[in-house]
């Protein structure tokens, strides 16, 4: 559900701007598509690392963010890909038209391959801590739990 929080804001800062940049003209019009994911990749990882997966890993904030950067342009690619190939490939030039095939087909496309990517490989859950062995062999709190049980057992024979 967080995630899907997290997305939802990238995908209206990504929609917004977006839609600005279609209204301009020259150079900006052209990278609209790739500006609008930069700012939204900027505003997800934010997103992502203090609030959605802030119990996992940070021991290597650079490989971290080198990770996320390469997988979020990898997703960019793939969601501009979609809309250079409607707007190339099947002619749709429209600003509507292009904003349904980036903020839509290409934002599910790239989400998904970010969501398993962001999952998988960039924020590392954090290995689970060892259980504490004893001399013997035995683990502490099982050992903790025969002695508590032993307890039990004369305090009930002395009364």
């Amino acid at each position: 559900m967080k995630f899907a929080i997290v997305g939802v804001t990238g995908v209206i800062v990504n929609a917004g701007v977006f839609w600005v940049c279609l209204k301009t003209t020259g150079p900006i019009n052209s990278f609209s598509g790739y500006i609008a994911t930069s700012v939204a990749i900027g505003t997800n990882y934010l997103g992502y690392r203090y609030w959605l997966y802030r119990d996992r890993d940070a021991a290597s904030r650079k490989r971290e963010i080198t990770l996320f950067l390469i997988f979020s342009g990898i997703g960019m690619l793939i969601e501009n890909g979609i809309n250079a190939f409607s707007v190339h490939v099947l002619g749709y030039h429209s600003p509507t038209s292009q904003l349904i095939a980036k903020n839509v087909i290409g934002l599910i496309a790239g989400t998904t391959f970010r969501f398993f990517s962001y999952r998988t490989w960039v924020f590392k859950a954090l290995p689970e801590t060892e259980q504490e062995v004893t001399a013997d062999g035995r683990d502490l709190a099982a050992q903790a739990e025969l002695m508590l049980a032993t307890e039990r057992i004369r305090y009930a024979q002395a009364e």
